[in-house]
């Protein structure tokens, strides 16, 4: 369900190249943009997984930069060094969600593929199944990004990423006079967003792969009878 990062949200962090003035006016040695490099990284890394962690237990709403900090064996300015704040840190969790999800589902659909298959519906089945499976194996997340106790204007992002992944799956249906079955896009991305949300809630991981299952089984009888008829 999508690519790219949401533009002018995300942050980055960019060490200064050696020789280069450093923020304090000084300069730094050749090997001391790698090792601050590796720290930056490392204490980033831990940032992420600590914002995890705590968003996960306590929701978006009611966690606290102390809490995740102090999870992270980081400091305050170290947060706000690689991160706006805590609705960055969100939304850099879920773009990293999306980001693996994305791979899952490219290399479901290039794995049917090469095996020979071309029918449309059984290549976006091999994605959907994909998607699902990462739902269940990061349940946790999967289910923080659904809960609807997101920063301010997340729905949104959420809508934009559901579009995008219709845009994607547009490109494997297509009409006899070259169109695009958008009705057909529009039922099956539907009921996909609301299996994802099904499956993310659910406890039982057996359960849930029992459901995915028959999801996608259900979703693959799904056709459009104006476009076949044509």
């Amino acid at each position: 369900m999508g690519e790219g990062v949401i533009s002018g949200v995300m942050s980055s962090h960019i060490d200064v190249p050696s020789g280069e003035v450093s923020r304090n006016g000084g300069t730094r040695s050749g090997d001391a943009p790698a090792r601050t490099s590796d720290r930056g990284a490392a204490t980033r890394g831990a940032l992420l997984a600590a914002a995890r962690d705590v968003f996960c237990e306590s929701g978006f709403a009611q966690a606290a930069v102390t809490d995740i900090v102090a999870k992270a064996g980081a400091s305050v300015g170290s947060l706000y060094h690689h991160f706006n704040g805590k609705a960055d840190l969100y939304l850099t969790l879920f773009e990293e969600f999306q980001g693996d999800q994305q791979e899952r589902t490219r290399q479901a659909v290039n794995a049917v593929r090469e095996a020979g298959e071309t029918d449309p519906m059984r290549l976006f089945i091999a994605g959907a199944g994909a998607y699902l499976n990462g739902c269940i194996e990061e349940r946790d997340v999967a289910r923080l990004f659904i809960s609807g106790d997101g920063p301010p204007g997340f729905d949104r992002v959420m809508r934009q990423r559901l579009n995008k992944w219709a845009r994607r799956n547009a490109a494997l249906f297509h009409t006899p006079d070259g169109g695009v079955d958008e009705a057909l896009v529009m039922v099956l991305t539907g009921a996909m967003a609301g299996a994802v949300s099904e499956i993310s809630l659910m406890d039982d991981e057996d359960a849930a792969r029992r459901l995915a299952d028959e999801i996608t089984g259900i979703v693959g009888t799904i056709r459009n009878p104006r476009t076949e008829q044509r």
